[in-house]
């Protein structure tokens, strides 16, 4: 039986780097962002290729949970076509705000579930450069508290939350504790891969992704002098205590 792993992170933190770097065992298959075609139908949301995300994925939010929480006989003709049986893990990365607040968690009972925060002066400003403006709402940072509040009392899981700060400096150590907390073996494949574009990426890669399809690893953090707006910090100042919140329990 396939071993799912849900990964909660807002936007413009390595979320992809983190996919790839699960991608890269050879016992883990990967989906992305699932649930972005149901956020842009519900939300209506002005995102870059809007039409091709709506036409890539289900919209359907009910179809695709069950599709993340369920086992299927037909897996690996719809994912894998180079498998003979499921992989042993499924890696599932997810952005926060794209659960609405009126959707149903329950189907969330059966995975294992981690959390992946970044410090939302650093999320505002690189949300900034990419979008021209940034909403509370855009990073999802109230939200991943809420969802982790909610999972961890569905779940009654002891869930994991890893700050990409920590990744960023000390990836093997990190990867190795979040591994244990899942319940998993840390695999050395976690620490690098293969430049390049995957079949496994979103649509939407072409427009978001070009970093870390030039990246084979996990980059040493850099030291960046921020220059926020009143308006960016705005934001920041309203998610930081729900980030602190998390932080807290950070590994």
């Amino acid at each position: 039986m396939t071993k799912r792993i849900a990964m909660w992170s807002g936007p413009r933190n390595i979320s992809t780097a983190m996919m790839r770097s699960f991608e890269n065992r050879r016992d883990c298959h990967v989906v992305d962002e699932p649930f972005y075609a149901f956020y842009l139908n519900e939300t209506q949301s002005p995102h870059p290729m809007f039409d091709e995300i709506l036409a890539s994925q289900s919209g359907d939010y009910d179809i695709v949970a069950k599709s993340l929480s369920q086992s299927s006989n037909e897996f690996d003709q719809q994912h894998d076509s180079q498998r003979l049986v499921a992989p042993a893990l499924q890696y599932q990365k997810h952005m926060t705000h794209h659960m609405l607040p009126n959707c149903d968690l329950s189907w969330t009972r059966s995975l294992t579930h981690s959390f992946l925060i970044r410090n939302p002066a650093h999320v505002v400003n690189s949300y900034t450069n990419s979008r021209g403006a940034c909403s509370v709402d855009d990073i999802g940072i109230i939200r991943q508290y809420e969802l982790y509040q909610a999972i961890s009392e569905i779940t009654q899981q002891d869930i994991p939350v890893v700050d990409s700060i920590s990744v960023l400096s000390e990836p093997k150590r990190i990867l190795r504790e979040l591994c244990l907390s899942l319940d998993i073996d840390f695999d050395e494949k976690m620490l690098q891969w293969p430049t390049g574009q995957r079949k496994s990426d979103g649509v939407w890669a072409s427009h978001w992704y070009h970093s870390v399809e030039a990246s084979s690893s996990f980059a040493p953090p850099k030291e960046v002098q921020l220059s926020l707006s009143n308006a960016q910090m705005e934001v920041v100042e309203e998610v930081m205590p729900y980030y602190l919140k998390l932080k807290a329990k950070a590994l």
